[in-house]
């Protein structure tokens, strides 16, 4: 009978964080697979942790997860931890659990700290719905991108960030979403120098460029979701077309051959062309 993959959460600072479940599977199963060893082995020293510890990361080879598999197959018991958190939440595991649900495992998850979850909690920002994007992609053009694909998304939006991008990020998504969307910087949760600013993001670009600490450590973005109207497919069709004939034409002559191309009311057409010919 194959044996139980053990998820286990482990403390993102604060080690009075760690569960007493946690430590407790953590000494108990035959192996640990660690996604830095070296980090890791800090933390199953302070609570006198003798198992034996094996690296499993996003660029280990198919034979580490075989190898991984293997012990599990014998009928042993494995637990998977990250750096810090939960693992799998923006963390290496993904393949690992798979591969374990396949040859029949039973994957058991222990619970515990996970930033992205610490900083929505005290965020103040909606919570009933929301979507964690993980890291943005670090060249400009392709963050840019991504941002715009969630510019009307309503539910409130989580981000992590590197803390030498943290300024290009704000200031893309100041120019992106607004300056005046609500977001809050969750920066060292539960460490020596946590710091949780709330604002408009002009006003956090405003502060992270002023104060050279809010661009250092672990960093968790909490921003407000779209809360204006979200137009039909059929409507923003027709909004593209008329912007793009606005250029050249009279908002009369737009809204004309807008109504021809889109098959819209022309009347409709004629209201929306004069509304965007004034805010241009």
């Amino acid at each position: 009978m194959a044996g139980t993959l053990f998820v286990v959460a482990t403390p993102i600072g604060n080690l009075g964080d760690m569960v007493p479940r946690g430590i407790d599977i953590l000494q108990t199963v035959d192996l640990i697979a660690a996604e830095d060893t070296r980090r890791s082995s800090q933390l199953l020293k302070q609570f006198n942790i003798l198992t034996e510890l094996i690296s499993y990361h996003d660029h280990s080879s198919l034979g580490r997860i075989e190898q991984v598999v293997a012990v599990l197959e014998r009928g042993d018991n494995v637990a998977l931890i990250s750096d810090a958190g939960t693992p799998l939440i923006s963390d290496p595991g993904y393949r690992l659990v798979r591969r374990a649900l396949d040859i029949g495992c039973t994957v058991s998850p222990v619970p515990g700290p996970c930033a992205a979850m610490a900083a929505l909690s005290v965020a103040g920002l909606p919570s009933d719905r929301f979507v964690f994007e993980g890291f943005l992609p670090s060249r400009a053009g392709q963050r840019q991108k991504a941002l715009m694909a969630l510019a009307k998304e309503p539910r409130t939006l989580i981000f992590y960030e590197a803390p030498h991008r943290i300024q290009d990020t704000v200031a893309d998504l100041c120019e992106i979403f607004g300056d005046d969307r609500e977001a809050v910087l969750a920066r060292e949760l539960t460490k020596t120098y946590e710091t949780i600013i709330a604002g408009p993001l002009a006003d956090l670009y405003a502060q992270i460029n002023s104060d050279a600490n809010q661009q250092r450590g672990e960093i968790v973005l909490i921003v407000h979701g779209f809360s204006g109207a979200v137009l039909s497919d059929e409507d923003a069709e027709q909004e593209r077309v008329l912007k793009i004939l606005l250029v050249d034409l009279s908002v009369k002559q737009a809204a004309n051959l807008a109504a021809r191309i889109t098959g819209g009311s022309k009347n409709k057409l004629y209201q929306q062309a004069l509304m965007l010919s004034q805010t241009r």
